[in-house]
């Protein structure tokens, strides 16, 4: 019976050593299995599953634009994995369609939304229209958005443009803008834009500038105000060379 009872524990102990060699041998491929299997199941869950839908977006950082103005420009693509969604196409069709957006970045919001930030161009001048108006941007760029004001604010400079005048000449009407003092911009009534070197302030009482290009407008601004206090009686100041000024 001893003998029975040594031979036992020697098979069993024997039986547990073979269990160990073998779970030694498989642990690492059931490692391998079950860390697939997770990848799997993220795959799914996150690209495919409709647990991390889009469900809508949020937009920030609108002062001109209204919100249902940027989500329709978005086409925010409703009910599509979150983690599918191309970004930069949304970014380029917010962009592409609304003339006001300088910058857009869009960004997931996990685990169901899009987060849309804008930055919104802001008004330079007023860019006179046959029977509207846009804004003029700093950039040269012109924009409208849906809420236009009915008249043009009073407070911004008023640009009318040339047949012949260009891109190139609205970015040079916009430094020009941009540069005028104070003490210059009160005596504007309007900005001439006939082309990128050809610009001219129509000041009050029917008196011009031929300003010329955006080159050298701080010294053509202190040149013109010397100018006027000097020559008050003249009708015509032309300070497209500010070295070289006239008046008539």
């Amino acid at each position: 019976m001893a003998d029975r009872s040594v031979q036992d524990r020697s098979r069993r102990r024997f039986a547990r050593r073979q269990w160990a060699r073998r779970w030694l041998a498989w642990r690492p491929l059931l490692a391998l299995v079950l860390l697939l299997g997770a990848i799997g199941f993220a795959v799914y869950g996150i690209y495919f599953s409709p647990w991390l839908r889009v469900e809508g977006a949020e937009v920030t950082g609108t002062s001109q634009l209204a919100e249902a103005e940027v989500l329709a420009a978005a086409d925010v693509p409703t009910g599509d994995a979150l983690a599918r969604v191309d970004l930069a196409v949304i970014e380029a069709r917010i962009e592409g369609r609304l003339t006001a957006v300088r910058s857009v970045d869009v960004s997931r919001q996990w685990p169901h939304d899009l987060r849309i930030e804008i930055e919104e161009w802001r008004p330079l001048a007023v860019v006179d229209g046959d029977s509207s108006y846009e804004f003029l941007a700093q950039s040269g760029d012109t924009f409208t958005f849906q809420a236009m004001p009915t008249r043009p604010p009073a407070d911004l400079p008023l640009v009318r443009v040339g047949s012949e005048a260009d891109l190139r000449a609205l970015e040079e009407a916009a430094a020009v803008v941009a540069s005028l003092d104070g003490e210059v911009t009160k005596l504007v009534d309007h900005i001439e834009v006939e082309t990128a070197d050809r610009i001219v302030l129509a000041l009050s009482e029917g008196r011009t500038v031929q300003w010329g290009s955006s080159a050298q407008s701080d010294e053509k601004a202190r040149v013109l105000l010397t100018l006027l206090d000097e020559r008050p009686q003249a009708t015509t100041y032309d300070v497209s060379v500010p070295g070289l000024p006239a008046t008539r």
